[in-house]
């Protein structure tokens, strides 16, 4: 059964071992940098990336200026982060544990993780861990896949079989993040919601078909044209709160108090 499942360091290590090309890793369309630049610029900024992954998002942050440390504890993720670093990004990588931090409190500007939290059962220990290492006054940004979306039910289905990459997978409603957090001493300052480029089912599409030999490209021009001319109404929609209800991901962005 699916509620008998977890997700451990073995599936992520087994995730990024496989994931040798950065090319065949989507990315997430700046999208974390994107929202909280719409409160504070990045420059001078002390940012902790927990569960870096691919560390795109932290060494894009680096290049505006930022001084990241992208955590991980995978080994094959900190060597993939490390091999994109150059001089002059203020990037340092740490292999660590993200409900037990290697820094002092009050360390960091911004906290920020994207396709972490939903994949432990106990994610309130996780947020007051980062509430700790955060200045008063600094911002957390949790980003996760939303509840009411056909990618819902169809990662479920998959979870159950064992057939999930990550073993197992939760979500959340904008109200149950926002409450999360609260919960834990945070202040919410904005949520936002985002559609994928390409969608989910045509990820789930192409991932399947690589087995029998086939490999479609990983943005197709129908979507990322279609994508563009839509773009300013998807915009004003998910600024709605109805909105974020039909997004396939949500992100919170809230200050320590």
């Amino acid at each position: 059964m699916s509620s008998n499942r977890v997700s451990e360091k073995t599936h992520w290590n087994e995730f990024w071992k496989k994931s040798t090309e950065l090319s065949e890793v989507y990315d997430n369309e700046g999208r974390v940098s994107r929202h909280f630049s719409r409160l504070e610029g990045l420059d001078g900024k002390k940012i902790l990336e927990v569960g870096a992954g691919s560390g795109r998002d932290g060494i894009f942050m680096a290049g505006k200026g930022a001084s990241v440390v992208s955590l991980d504890y995978s080994p094959d993720s900190l060597r993939m982060i490390s091999g994109q670093i150059s001089q002059k990004d203020d990037v340092s990588v740490c292999c660590g544990d993200a409900f037990a931090l290697p820094f002092p409190e009050g360390t960091f500007d911004l906290v920020f993780h994207q396709g972490l939290l939903e994949h432990f059962r106990n994610p309130g220990d996780m947020i007051r861990e980062h509430h700790r290492v955060l200045k008063k006054g600094g911002y957390i940004l949790v980003d996760v896949p939303q509840r009411y979306h056909y990618y819902t039910p169809l990662k479920h289905i998959f979870i159950a079989m064992g057939k999930w990459f990550a073993g197992w997978e939760t979500e959340f409603s904008p109200g149950e993040l926002e409450r999360l957090l609260k919960k834990n001493s945070y202040e919410i300052v904005m949520t936002y919601g985002e559609y994928l480029n390409p969608p989910i089912w045509f990820r789930i599409l192409r991932k399947g078909l690589m087995p029998f030999g086939m490999t479609l490209p990983m943005y197709p021009k129908l979507f990322t044209g279609s994508r563009r001319a839509l773009t300013g109404i998807r915009e004003r929609f998910l600024a709605t709160r109805f909105g974020l209800h039909t997004s396939v991901v949500i992100g919170t962005i809230a200050r320590k108090v």
